[in-house]
């Protein structure tokens, strides 16, 4: 597929400065999500500009205050997973498939998803409408069917199936990708006691 041509209204140089300004704020929105979420300690301004390679003064320039760039890790997150939820039609599917789907959506938001999930208590509405709703709708689909147990509401097996997946990202040592994925849904799925094992 060919690129677009270029608008003619816009001027090269200001079409670039918009590029290198998107590129910049990318990169400190990544290396603070990074910092924030692996870090068990205050994050800076200043550990940010080092994790993006930038000076602190072009973080100010983009991000008034700390508090200013988390929100904008959390808001990016939430955009990134309800996108990648869309993308993954988890409600079109089976709901054991629909959830593998949901957990490698999820999982591809990566350290971001880790900062949202500790900003969503404050900010829920967003994060409901593009993130818990999709999620919701899968699981309701899999009870209706018959395919997933009915006793437990699908509000919360979303929450937990998030919180599942927001633990496997934050967690040390790291799983690789796959490993992750295949690791989280079956916990979800089939639970972490062995075949073996009954509750009397």
């Amino acid at each position: 597929m060919s690129e677009p041509a270029p608008d003619p209204s816009v001027p090269t140089r200001d079409l670039r400065r918009g590029q290198l300004r998107a590129r910049v704020v990318s990169g400190i929105v990544d290396a603070a999500a990074h910092e924030l979420a692996r870090s068990h300690r205050d994050v800076t301004m200043a550990d940010v500009a080092d994790a993006a390679g930038v000076a602190r003064a072009t973080i100010y320039r983009y991000f008034p205050n700390r508090e200013a760039l988390v929100d904008a890790v959390a808001a990016n997150a939430i955009e990134d997973a309800s996108a990648r939820l869309a993308a993954a039609r988890v409600t079109d599917v089976p709901a054991t498939e629909g959830i593998v789907r949901a957990v490698r959506a999820i999982v591809e938001v990566g350290d971001a998803l880790v900062v949202a999930r500790a900003r969503l208590r404050a900010e829920t509405e967003s994060f409901e409408r593009s993130v818990a709703a999709p999620l919701t709708a899968m699981f309701e689909r899999g009870q209706a069917d018959g395919t997933l147990r009915d006793d437990v509401p699908p509000r919360w097996l979303a929450e937990a199936l998030i919180g599942l997946v927001v633990a496997g990202v934050a967690a040390r040592p790291a799983l690789g990708r796959d490993d992750m994925i295949a690791t989280i849904s079956s916990v979800f799925l089939d639970g972490a006691r062995r075949e073996s094992v009954s509750i009397r």
